[in-house]
């Protein structure tokens, strides 16, 4: 089934069942009023749930209306964890080849994994807001989990068994921030800000045969200012499936309902053609396209995100039509759009921007 969230004033909003093709919604009122409340008690609401989800794909659901993902918060608005982990090495191979440096052993046997902020979660369409243009804006396009209860010390098979949706997320990050930050020794924060995720969230049955071994087996597509930049396999080299992201998160706590865990930066490896590599399926983040201009002409030559930039993030199923909808949006200054970016704009940047090297440790995320 698919489930989304719907504002209504509140900060957990109301729950809704979505049709397969994201064209009609129900309200599951009669269920649950908050996702949160049917992930505390999954057994009980979910089967009611997708009886729901059934009434609606048939056209039996006496009061459905037309889906609206601008009217979505995230499917869940706030969350008792956001763990965002680092599964595609590729990733973190390719940031490391940028400044000459080795990966770790350590980094093939054990994921990466930063604990994000989880209490102001923002909608697929809502506006990136960012204090300066000067941070060094960001996308990244991600797949994430919601969890159910689970137990300290599991195992990743085990920790399969506790998803219980799956949904896009667009883990935004500032990377002229993320050097000093790291340089301190505890990790991401400032240069961290909200998290956005797709209209819809769904269960994995709706994956089929695109959920196989912990991963998604489907390309995650990213349109940047509306022009393709990445179509990334998800699944094949996805170094860290879900179930290993899950039971590294509960190696020493349990892990409850409502927990999110993140895959981190969807990416692909390049293919040498002509003695000189390339890589056709693009990128998740302009970080990774930065070091691979790096790598190729030994400095890098696209800029971060500016003020009215817009990102879109999609992955469509085997049938061609969007799973999750699209994560839609527009990076703005604080207090609005166009006068205010432009305003900002004309400041001074209050932010020093980090050298190659620094630059490079702040894209492995």
């Amino acid at each position: 089934m698919k489930l989304a969230t719907l504002k209504d004033g509140s900060r957990d909003g109301q729950l809704v069942v979505v049709s397969r093709d994201l064209t009609l919604a129900h309200y599951a009122t009669g269920i649950a009023h908050r996702l949160q409340q049917v992930l505390d008690d999954w057994g009980f609401m979910a089967p009611q749930l997708q009886d729901l989800y059934a009434a609606l794909n048939a056209g039996r659901a006496r009061h459905a209306f037309p889906f609206d993902p601008a009217q979505c918060m995230a499917p869940l608005p706030r969350a008792y964890q956001w763990a965002d982990g680092s599964a595609y090495l590729n990733h973190v191979e390719l940031v490391r080849k940028a400044r000459n440096a080795e990966v770790p052993e350590s980094f093939y046997q054990d994921p990466l994994m930063y604990q994000g902020g989880s209490d102001d979660f923002i909608g697929p369409t809502d506006d990136v807001v960012v204090p300066s243009e000067a941070m060094g804006i960001d996308f990244e396009a991600e797949i994430a989990v919601i969890t159910g209860d689970v137990k300290m010390g599991v195992t990743p098979e085990q920790a399969l068994d506790g998803i219980r949706l799956v949904m896009l997320a667009n883990d935004v990050s500032l990377r002229n921030l993320i050097p000093a930050e790291l340089a301190k020794g505890f990790g991401f924060f400032q240069s961290k800000p909200a998290t956005a995720f797709s209209p819809v969230a769904v269960t994995l049955d709706e994956l089929g045969e695109a959920w196989a071994g912990g991963r998604v087996h489907l390309a995650l597509q990213s349109n940047w200012n509306g022009r393709k930049v990445g179509l990334c396999e998800a699944g094949p080299e996805m170094t860290f499936h879900f179930g290993q992201l899950i039971a590294h998160v509960a190696k020493t706590r349990n892990v409850r309902a409502g927990s999110i865990v993140g895959s981190g930066t969807v990416s692909n490896k390049g293919v040498e053609k002509n003695g000189r590599m390339e890589w056709p399926r693009g990128y998740s983040c302009i970080a990774e396209k930065r070091c691979i201009e790096t790598i190729q002409d030994g400095t890098p030559s696209t800029e971060f995100m500016r003020y009215g930039d817009t990102i879109r993030i999609e992955m469509k199923g085997l049938d061609g039509r969007s799973m999750f909808g699209a994560i839609d949006q527009e990076i703005v200054a604080p207090g609005g759009r166009a006068k205010a970016a432009a305003d900002e704009a004309a400041k001074p940047a209050p932010v020093a921007v980090p050298d190659d090297a620094a630059e490079a440790q702040a894209s492995e995320d």
